[in-house]
């Protein structure tokens, strides 16, 4: 069985097609919501920092960027791990499927 044979079975099969459509949306999505609230940060921390150096409370010398970077951080994170959870369980699964009707 040739390469190319296989490669071309893969791209045919409507589950490959699937498989890219849902895998390419999903990262879309996550990628903008990590990266829209990423940059408006760094705008607000270029063009308005002032805004960002405001105290949390009267005597508070942590200021109000700190939490919103952290929540910025660990939401990334957690993203990461939802898109990881995905593409082991659903994705992996499609791949399967198309891999065993691609070698017939």
């Amino acid at each position: 069985m040739s390469q190319p044979n296989i490669q071309a079975r893969i791209r045919s099969n409507p589950k490959f097609a699937e498989l890219v459509g849902k895998r390419t949306r999903f990262a879309i999505i996550l990628s903008l919501i990590v990266l829209v609230p990423y940059y408006g940060f760094m705008m607000v921390t270029a063009f308005n920092p002032a805004l960002l150096a405001k105290p949390l409370g009267d005597g508070a010398i942590m200021t109000i960027g700190w939490p919103i970077g952290v929540v910025l951080i660990v939401g990334s994170w957690i993203l990461t791990g939802i898109y990881i959870r995905r593409a082991n369980g659903e994705f992996d699964a499609l791949t399967e499927q198309v891999l065993r009707e691609s070698a017939k």
